[in-house]
């Protein structure tokens, strides 16, 4: 396993695993679109599974975090290594963000059940990244999915 201190956004977040163009239109069906997402790294074993465990953990508070960002995550026995997906909404949609706007960038987390401490850490990672106004009018502009990855690698330098 991976030291928490060694893990990289970059490191885990693939263009396949990236959307400029999600479809869905409410909370529930983006989700699921996601989950579908980074599903292709087959480090989700039960797509079904792990997209309850979001629902659920959306239940106890929605994880649109305001400024057009929300980072739906959970820990589950049905994942077996970390990954994430990044999302881009045009219009945006209705996620119950903290600040009442619409959700327009998501990133999705599936983590092994067992690594708490990784998982927190890529979490501060995330939000510590979308903290940055500039770096979130960047993703909402990118042409391509290269320029996404190329920020967010360029962020952790």
């Amino acid at each position: 396993m991976a030291v928490a201190s060694e893990i990289k956004l970059s490191s885990l977040l693939k263009e396949k695993y990236i959307t400029l163009a999600l479809e869905e239109k409410t909370k529930n069906k983006v989700i699921v679109e996601m989950v579908d997402l980074i599903s292709q790294s087959g480090k989700v074993k039960d797509r079904r599974a792990f997209a309850n465990a979001i629902l659920k953990r959306e239940k106890l508070g929605s994880t649109g975090i305001g400024n057009g960002v929300a980072i739906p995550h959970a820990k589950s026995p049905k994942v077996a290594g970390f990954v994430i997906g990044f999302g881009r909404h045009s219009a945006g949609i209705d996620f119950g963000a903290l600040d009442g706007e619409k959700t327009h960038l998501f990133f999705i987390l599936a983590s092994p059940e067992s690594d708490v401490g990784a998982h927190l850490k890529i979490l501060a990672d995330i939000s510590r990244l979308v903290k940055d106004k500039f770096i979130v009018d960047r993703l909402k502009a990118a042409k391509d999915k290269k320029e996404i990855l190329k920020l967010i690698a360029n962020a952790e330098i």
